[in-house]
Order: structure tokens, then C-alpha cells, then sequence
């Protein structure tokens, strides 16, 4: 290997590092996964995210677009998505009388698409041609995708109902699958960005962990219940005329904040077990702060 040949070697690694310092910026405590994708989008390739919601999928597409500099553009599969939707149609234009063809957001450089099961097969394979051949054929005509041209695609692991499974054919357009998975409990804490006591922040992160051990839970909340509850315990503190956060202001909207995020596993249906009954007992099992640990001076 040549000198020079090493030194551009170095520069990518130098280049590479600076780029998942930023993202992580963003993204707290997955730099390992962030590792994987930034693999993905250096060898040209497709990536698949398979994981939770709320596991943070769009901030890291979205935080890799804004730091790599490409353009970016976000489609949430539905199952009422149509192709066209996605590439983009000839429109009748009145004023020149003639048909205009309007680019669809698959015209664009690094382009998530969230929970592409939903989508029906026939939408799934809109993405095909342009996935391979960077490319879309529309009423007969090829129209080139800007280079790099990449899909970010994530799906929720565990939800069939009203989801169409990728093809393998569809599967295999995509360089590699990863997972996201949920944060430490001190990255988790560090999400968060509020001015409280740490031993609240602690208290919520736990709350939140303690769904995902439930016996009858499925799937737990995510991060994003930790800063639901968070943002809510800081205005109930509000409208109590005080400037901290208690562990009662957190106790007095966990339920309503987590409950609704909660999938019960399907036997516990014949128990009329409710999400809010799985909240309230896990808010039982969790240690309460002591109250010199929660003034507005604790850290």
C-alpha cells in the first residue's frame, strides 16, 4: 500500500469518527448501531432498521442526512400508500396544457421509509427499481435518482396485524439489518435534557424500565414515554406553584403518560388485565426518591 493510498485511508477513518461523534450527539448511547449504519451508507448500501417504536429510527436518519450534508426525505407507510405516492405522477397542468410530472419524495439522496410493512406489496415494490437501479420508470419513462441514493427502511418487529411482511426479493435489496434496542439507564437519564433532580430523572428512567420487565408486558414503553412522563410531572409541578419536580408529580401523570404505550402479551386478554392496572402496579415496585434527594439544589 502506498503512502498516499494510507493517508486517504486515515482521513476516511478521521472523517468517519468526526461524523458519529455528531450523530451521537443527537442519538445518546447507540454507537455501536450508529457504527453499523454509517457502514451501510459508506458502502453505498440499503439499510433496514428492525426495532420498537420510539427506539429513536428517524432522529438517526435524519441526523446522519444533516451531517453527511444529503438531502432527506421521510414517507410513513400507511396501507392507503399508493406507488404514486411514492415516485411521484404526471399532473394535467391547465396553464400549459399539457401533463407535468411532479417528483415524489423518492427523488431526494438518503430516504427513510417508516414502517415500510404497512405499505401493500404492489407500494413495497415502488421502491424496488430504485433500490437496485437507482432509477424509476414512470408511464414509460426512466428517470435517474440523484447519487448517493439511499433507503433507511425500518419496521416494528413484533406487530403483524395489518402489515404486509417484506418479499425476499425486497429483503435482499437491503445491505444489512440492524437493531436499535433501548438505551442504558444512564443514557437514557441523559435524553432527557430537563433541569431536575437527578434522583427524579433516575426515578422516571426506572418507571419506564419497570414496564418493559413486566410479566405481562410484550413490549414496554420506550424513551419516548420517559420524556412524555418527564414533560408532563414538570407542568403538574407548575400548577402546584412549585419549581422542582416530586416524585407524586411523576406518580400523578405515569399513568396516562405510559399506559396507552404499553402491548400486553395476547393470552392476558381472557384476564381483562388493562394497561393502566400494569403501570400502576409497576409505580408499586420502583423505589420512591427521598424527599432531601428532590429539592431544587440536588443533582
Amino acid at each position: 500500500m502506498s503512502t498516499g493510498q494510507q493517508l486517504a485511508i486515515d482521513e476516511v477513518g478521521k472523517l468517519a469518527g468526526r461524523i458519529l461523534d455528531e450523530v451521537e450527539r443527537a442519538v445518546v448511547g447507540k454507537r455501536d448501531a450508529l457504527e453499523l449504519v454509517l457502514l451501510g451508507l459508506l458502502a453505498d448500501g440499503h439499510i433496514l432498521i428492525e426495532d420498537f417504536p420510539g427506539l429513536a429510527k428517524t432522529l438517526i436518519a435524519r441526523s446522519f442526512a444533516q451531517v453527511a450534508s444529503m438531502e432527506f426525505r421521510r414517507i410513513q407507510f400507511t396501507p392507503d400508500l399508493m406507488p404514486a405516492d411514492v415516485t411521484g405522477s404526471s399532473i394535467f397542468d391547465q396553464r400549459i396544457s399539457d401533463f407535468e410530472f411532479r417528483p415524489g419524495p423518492i427523488f431526494t439522496n438518503l430516504l427513510l421509509a417508516d414502517e415500510i410493512n404497512r405499505a401493500p406489496p404492489k407500494t413495497q415494490a415502488a421502491l424496488l427499481e430504485a433500490m437496485q437501479e437507482r432509477q424509476v420508470t414512470i408511464e414509460g419513462v426512466t428517470r435517474p435518482l440523484a447519487r448517493p441514493f439511499l433507503v433507511l427502511a425500518t419496521q416494528n418487529p413484533i406487530e403483524y396485524e395489518g402489515t404486509y411482511p417484506l418479499p425476499e426479493a425486497q429483503l435482499d435489496r437491503f445491505l444489512l439489518r440492524i437493531g436499535v434496542g433501548y438505551p442504558s439507564r444512564d443514557d437514557e437519564r441523559a435524553i432527557e435534557h430537563v433541569h431536575v433532580a437527578g434522583s427524579i430523572g433516575y426515578y422516571v428512567v426506572d418507571v419506564v424500565a419497570a414496564t418493559r420487565s413486566s410479566p405481562s408486558v410484550q413490549v414496554g414503553a420506550s424513551p419516548r414515554g420517559s420524556l412524555a412522563v418527564m414533560k408532563l410531572a414538570r407542568c403538574k409541578a407548575v400548577l402546584e406553584g412549585r419549581d422542582y419536580v416530586t416524585p407524586e408529580d411523576v406518580k400523578a401523570v405515569a399513568v396516562p403518560a405510559l399506559a396507552h404505550r404499553l402491548a400486553l402479551r395476547p393470552e392476558l386478554w381472557v384476564q381483562r388485565i388493562r394497561p393502566e392496572e400494569v403501570v400502576a402496579e409497576r409505580l408499586e415496585t420502583v423505589p420512591t426518591p427521598r424527599a432531601e434527594d428532590v429539592s431544587p439544589t440536588a443533582t
